[in-house]
């Protein structure tokens, strides 16, 4: 057979007269020969176009190795997923062919099922694939090979702009909607319907540069207030004020979040006298991991009375599903106890300051970071460091407090002259400030143990940068984070530049000098 051929199928019907299908079929041979039939169209001439688009496709696959000839491309993006699906079997199309051919709308809905099937929430769902449809929508993009790292870029670059006197997008949320593409792609990839990812190579922004809602820590007489207040305060969300006072008790003590909270049934606590704790089972916790955590007692106590008239199955605690109604509730009795929404920082009080004043507050009572790290349930030591950085920097200035006072008169201080009018001070300490920047800097420039100078070695220009300058720096390469550029184990360790990590030559200075020791100021 050479060709194709088009016919209608002949069939008895049920009272047994013959009849023909409403459908067309074409008949036609693969790259192997093969006798292949396929069901076509009520109309004879559409049929007949899949014919001679099916002898097309099948010539060009024999003569170029297996390619698809790229005329075809447009007859491919319309053709019905059965059709396809057939073409693929036979061997006339590869999978990544299909998934380029098919509009990124189908691809999307098969992502959406897929995230579903892996036990994630509706709501995650529905946020994540509703991301990557604004950049496909605004991007013009309906094929994934039209899918480019550029225009991508460039509408996020533009909703960071903000249109119409609108403020744009955050760097947070650009980063949202960027792996929300990159999560996609992967899909793509991983499951064999794309050969590459077009936006694996795109940086998400540095957020710290563009915090739009960074949380504080309340403090403790902020909470005892909170508490107070709205215990004895009017009913808000349908939630009496004891019950509301309850809730945020729980989740400053447990630093549940508040989907977690809302979960909760009476089956959630074991409220023994010894050893109280609350479950979040798997399919309600972020992590999709059972968690089960301490309480208090005394929080165990109140629990108990509170639930002693609920059944088992019952909602622990009314948590109002509308999260917009459940922050008016939380502002409410923050505005009451006389707590600012924002302060004069920018940073903000709402219902998850309470998860993070939970933190914060381990940070400040020292408890050991993988102990915090498995009572805030994060996944990573680095998600919890970040919230010690409001600490850190207290226990820093504490240990500073063991360096030797260099202020105090002795047999290293400088001998006072004229100078202390032009100086406005203690000429010792400016003198001795100034010295030691000086010498600093002359001590990068020399030779290492090593016998190679700073600037042999590739350390172009760190011999005269400040000390300052270089803390900065160190803090910036670090993220920004306090945590990050010092470690646990630096508070016991000399700062930089006093001890110079051990690279500098061994002290030749006369005896009975010391080498700190300003230089002779004549007057």
């Amino acid at each position: 057979m050479s060709g194709y051929r088009l016919f209608r199928a002949s069939y008895r019907g049920r009272d047994g007269k013959p009849k023909r299908s409403a459908k067309w079929y074409v008949e036609f041979r693969d790259h192997l020969q093969t006798v292949r039939r396929l069901a076509g169209f009520t109309s004879k001439a559409a049929t007949d176009e899949l014919g001679r688009n099916l002898v097309k496709l099948v010539e060009y696959h024999r003569g170029s190795g297996g390619q698809v000839d790229p005329s075809l491309s447009r007859w491919l993006a319309g053709m019905s997923a059965g059709v396809r699906a057939k073409l693929v079997e036979i061997g006339l199309l590869d999978g990544a062919r299909v998934a380029a051919a098919k509009p990124l709308s189908e691809h999307l809905s098969d992502f959406t099922a897929a995230l579903t099937a892996k036990d994630n929430t509706p709501t995650h769902v529905g946020i994540v694939t509703a991301r990557a449809r604004r950049v496909f929508d605004g991007c013009g993009f309906r094929y994934f090979p039209d899918i480019a790292a550029t225009r991508v870029q460039s509408f996020l670059s533009d909703l960071r702009a903000g249109t119409d006197g609108k403020p744009g997008i955050s760097a947070q949320t650009f980063n949202f909607h960027l792996g929300a593409v990159k999560q996609f792609c992967r899909w793509m990839v991983k499951n064999r319907r794309a050969t590459s990812n077009p936006v694996d190579h795109l940086e998400p922004l540095n957020v710290k540069v563009d915090r739009r809602r960074d949380r504080r820590a309340l403090t403790v007489e902020e909470l005892r207030n909170l508490l107070a207040v709205t215990a004895g305060g009017p009913d808000r969300g349908s939630l009496p004020g004891p019950e509301r006072a309850l809730l945020y008790r729980l989740a400053v003590e447990t630093g549940l979040r508040a989907n977690e909270l809302r979960s909760l049934t009476g089956s959630s606590f074991d409220l023994n006298p010894t050893s109280p704790t609350v479950t979040v089972a798997a399919g309600n916790s972020k992590r999709r991991r059972e968690d089960t955590l301490p309480l208090r007692p005394e929080l165990a106590a109140e629990l108990r009375d509170h639930l002693s008239n609920k059944t088992p199955d019952a909602p622990a605690l009314r948590v109002p599903t509308d999260r917009k109604r459940a922050a008016k509730m939380f502002r409410g009795d923050a505005d009451a106890a006389g707590i600012e929404f924002r302060d004069a920082s920018g940073r903000v009080v709402d219902f998850h300051a309470l998860r993070h004043t939970f933190i914060t507050n381990l940070a400040r009572g020292r408890v050991h970071p993988k102990v915090a790290q498995a009572l805030a349930r994060h996944s990573t030591i680095t998600l919890t460091m970040d919230r010690y950085s409001h600490t850190v920097i207290e226990e820093q200035a504490d240990a500073l407090k063991v360096l030797p006072d260099l202020s105090a008169a002795g047999g290293n201080a400088v001998r006072k002259t004229g100078t202390e009018g032009r100086t406005g001070g203690d000429p010792g300490r400016v003198v001795l400030a100034s010295y030691l920047v000086s010498k600093h800097a002359k001590q990068r420039t020399r030779r290492d143990s090593d016998g190679l100078s700073d600037e042999a070695e590739g350390d172009e220009g760190e011999s005269s940068q400040p000390l300052k300058e270089q803390g900065e720096s160190r803090e910036s390469e670090a993220s920004g984070g306090v945590w990050e550029s010092n470690p646990l184990g630096a508070l016991l360790t000399p700062p930089t530049g006093f001890e110079d990590q051990g690279r500098h030559q061994p002290c030749t200075h006369p005896r009975g000098r010391h080498p700190l020791a300003a230089p002779d100021v004549t007057p």
